[in-house]
């Protein structure tokens, strides 16, 4: 609060401060404008824009001219003028050249609460085909540390809804979380529960009605991200075989059922299921806090124990009205015994003259959000926090202008996380009611709040939205589809914010020590996405905010090290989460190690020498055949040789020259190794440099890939293992490889055909996250099919035997 006084008062200060001098120029007025508006001076802001277009228009170009009349535009709308923001919006989107769905979105906004509504959703329509193309951008959030950080271009945020087949002719609204299930409010179509511009959860005579398990609710149809509407995939009877159910009545490490933990799948908050099979309808909560009188909204302790509801001024079979004859809303509590709720009371700020109601705790149950319209307040109804402290809920205090307006604030939520979601009529939006996003300083000072897009609001009334501390999924209201107040299921399909923080750490491949001033040239796909280039700090470290639904490539280089290339992608992710990509760099294969030759005896060098043996990679064998050259990088000079049958190579080194050696066969990978020069004036020395080779049709065994007991996800063990593979295809760029998962002999063969292709998939899908392509390896399945001992059906053999079977290989398809 005190940080928005400062900038306030220094907006002030940069106005009045301004010269005549400083002002003779239109680009210079138009910053001075900005940074008043940056600064949310939004009164000095329209002033200075307002002499902009009246005295310098002229001086102004078509492109100053619309965006002074944009930027003018919002501060009217920020400050509640819709008549002037219409205007204004009118004037710019009339003189740009190029149209800004922002802007667009703001005039949508503009026209909706100055009643507009089908010119608003014109506008609205046009917005959404606009953002399809031009993706807006978010500042990059500075991390903590002093890891170099590049921004991102921010996309929209996609979700789908469900309608669900809860909702009736009636009333459905306000939905809560309550153990396994939803408490929500229901009845037949009438008055409002807390007058409002908007419907907003009204009903006649409303009761709390609950469905034990949200987790089978039934879904009536499905709106997509895209707008596009689909019925619900028709449930499946799933007949599994039951593990266990042969011979071998134990389970085994091919009974497994777990996703492997590669895949980017979207990944779902826990407790918010969203499993398509059937319910019975909701029933009515409970006897005892149901009456013939509004009940509900509600919210509850974490342990289903406590409850606070909301309904009219009854209680003991007595109600009561305010001097006006009006039966106020309030608040009670209640405990639960035994399955029946007892000791219904009143909260100690109700009132018979005003109305107290939808109530929400927060996670740690010492604060109670609710709306009311008690005197004090900003106009209509505010949200209100009162601390529960010595036993007792004290005193409201109001949440303050940053929430509040001269409109009505309804449906507060607080999430897990200490998020506020509420819904207003008074900010302008979509419709009557919307719902906002409010991010705390602490529990009663709001830092800031910001409207949530379509699909969760729309034209219509958008209300009691419930959900996980990072908006993964959830529930809310909405009179959109037939003016009746429904229940809507959403879930996200994108990141939640415009970019995805994204660390990368460059390491010594050999070493594992950090590697500083590493270039990271960062490409995205698509066109007109220009290139960034970055560099690691002392850590090695160097973190960019990525735009979110698309794919990246990071192409590292550094001094002393080979170029390493990884792949990122932003697709399907939900989870928010600060992301952590390594990247390993290799020096260039040196050799100077001296050749012991104990049979030989003493041997006198008069030049240095370097010799080895090709073998192959798959059985250690000599190859013969294979053309071994080496290149003096002094003067370019090169040598070759043509191993015989035994493999063997041999040349003569100068000393002060770089060398490479490469070792190439048709059908094999070439291999290629750089030789350190040697000092001038140096012994003589000989050298060894054995190569391994790949060829075409090679199967090669990658040790210790091993799967924990019912599962095929893969271990971390397995995840170090692989970075050797890794390496290997980065190290041969054509090579083109089957991966191939077997199991042993215990369970099912099917079965175990289709638990070895999902383990073979986890390999793939590691490698993928690497920065391997897929186009580069198929994954197969080989099941029980080829074991290497003994251990078939009917045959008793030992874990470890059994162990041996359980192995994951790769084989060479192609490579040059």
């Amino acid at each position: 609060m005190r940080t928005s006084w400062v900038k306030l008062i220094l907006g002030v200060l940069l106005w009045l401060g301004c010269s005549t001098t400083a002002w003779s120029q239109a680009d210079s007025l138009l910053r001075q404008a900005e940074r008043l508006l940056s600064y949310k001076a939004y009164g000095r802001a329209i002033d200075a824009y307002t002499q902009i277009l009246s005295e310098q228009g002229d001086q102004l170009t078509t492109a100053q001219k619309a965006t002074a009349q944009g930027k003018l535009a919002y501060a009217y709308q920020q400050v509640g003028d819709g008549v002037k923001a219409e205007r204004y919006y009118r004037e710019a989107l009339t003189n740009g050249t190029d149209e800004d769905p922002q802007q667009l979105l703001q005039f949508a906004q503009t026209l909706a609460s100055n009643g507009k509504y089908q010119e608003s959703q014109k506008q609205y329509e046009r917005y959404l085909q606009l953002r399809e193309n031009t993706p807006s951008r978010r500042p990059s959030v500075t991390p903590d540390g002093d890891v170099p950080i590049s921004g991102g271009r921010k996309e929209a945020i996609r979700y789908r809804l469900e309608y669900l087949a809860l909702n009736s002719a009636g009333e459905e609204f306000s939905p809560a979380f309550y153990q396994e299930g939803l408490v929500y409010v229901s009845g037949k179509k009438g008055g409002s529960a807390i007058e409002t511009k908007g419907n907003g959860g009204g009903a006649g005579y409303l009761d709390l009605f609950y469905v034990p398990n949200r987790n089978s609710l039934k879904i009536a149809s499905i709106i997509n991200a895209d707008g596009s509407t689909s019925k619900p995939v028709n449930e499946r009877i799933k007949n599994e075989r039951q593990v266990g159910s042969d011979e071998y009545t134990r389970p085994t490490a091919n009974d497994s059922r777990t996703v492997p933990g590669f895949d980017a799948s979207i990944n779902i908050t826990e407790g918010l299921g969203y499993d398509v099979r059937s319910t019975s309808s909701g029933q009515r909560f409970s006897k005892t806090i149901n009456t013939k009188y509004h009940e509900g909204p509600a919210t509850f302790s974490k342990d289903g124990s406590r409850i606070i509801f909301t309904r009219n001024n009854y209680n003991e079979g007595r109600s009561g009205k305010s001097d006006e004859g009006v039966n106020k809303l309030k608040l009670y509590t209640a405990r639960q015994q035994n399955g029946i709720w007892i000791d219904v009371e009143e909260l100690p700020f109700n009132s018979d003259e005003y109305s107290v109601g939808h109530p929400t705790l927060s996670r740690d149950e010492q604060f109670l959000y609710f709306a009311s319209d008690m005197p004090g307040g900003f106009g209509g109804t505010d949200i209100y926090v009162s601390r529960f402290l010595n036993g007792q809920w004290g005193r409201p205090v109001n949440l303050g202008q940053t929430v509040n307006t001269k409109g009505n604030e309804l449906f507060p939520f607080v999430d897990d996380a200490g998020n506020l979601y509420f819904s207003s009529d008074g900010r302008g939006g979509l419709g009557a009611l919307d719902v906002f996003f409010a991010t705390l300083a602490n529990p009663s000072t709001v830092q800031s709040v910001e409207h949530l897009d379509a699909p969760i609001n729309s034209a219509e009334d958008d209300f009691g939205l419930i959900t996980d501390a990072g908006r993964r999924g959830g529930y809310f209201s909405s009179s959109r589809r037939d003016g009746n107040d429904n229940i809507y299921r959403f879930v996200r399909e994108s990141s939640l914010f415009g970019c995805r923080d994204l660390t990368i750490r460059l390491y010594d491949t050999n070493t594992d020590a950090p590697l500083d001033s590493v270039t990271v040239l960062v490409k995205a796909k698509g066109e007109g996405r220009p290139d960034q280039t970055i560099t690691t700090d002392r850590n090695g470290l160097v973190r960019i905010c990525l735009e979110g639904n698309n794919n990246f490539t990071f192409q590292a280089s550094r001094d002393g090290y080979i170029n390493s290339t990884i792949g990122f992608t932003t697709r399907a992710l939900t989870d928010d989460q600060p992301t952590r990509l390594e990247i390993s760099m290799m020096k260039p294969t040196v050799i100077m190690d001296t050749i012991p030759d104990a049979s030989a005896g003493p041997v006198s060098l008069t030049r240095s020498r370097i010799t080895g043996i090709v073998i192959s990679e798959r059985d250690r064998r000599p190859i013969e055949g294979v053309t071994v050259r080496l290149r003096n990088e002094c003067d370019r000079t090169q040598l070759e040789y043509v191993t015989g049958s035994d493999g063997r190579y041999s040349f003569d080194l100068d000393p002060g020259c770089d060398y490479t050696l490469v070792a190439s066969k048709p059908e094999f990978g070439t291999n290629t190794n750089r030789i350190k020069r040697l000092p001038k004036k140096a012994k003589p020395k000989e050298l060894s440099a054995d190569l391994r080779m790949l060829s075409v049709g090679d199967v090669v065994t990658i040790d210790n890939i091993y799967y924990d007991l019912d599962r095929y996800s893969l271990r971390p063990d397995a995840a170090r293992e692989l970075d050797r593979l890794v390496a290997t295809m980065r190290k041969y760029p054509s090579l083109v490889i089957e991966i191939r998962s077997h199991t042993d002999s215990r369970g099912d063969a099917g079965h175990n055909k289709i638990l070895s292709t999902e383990r073979a998939k986890a390999v793939a899908n590691y490698l993928n996250s690497r920065g391997i392509s897929r186009k580069r390896m198929v994954a197969i399945g080989m099941g029980e099919s080829q074991l290497v001992n003994n251990c078939t059906d009917g045959v008793i053999c030992t874990d470890a035997e059994h162990q041996r079977n359980r192995r994951t290989e790769f084989k060479v398809v192609s490579i040059k």
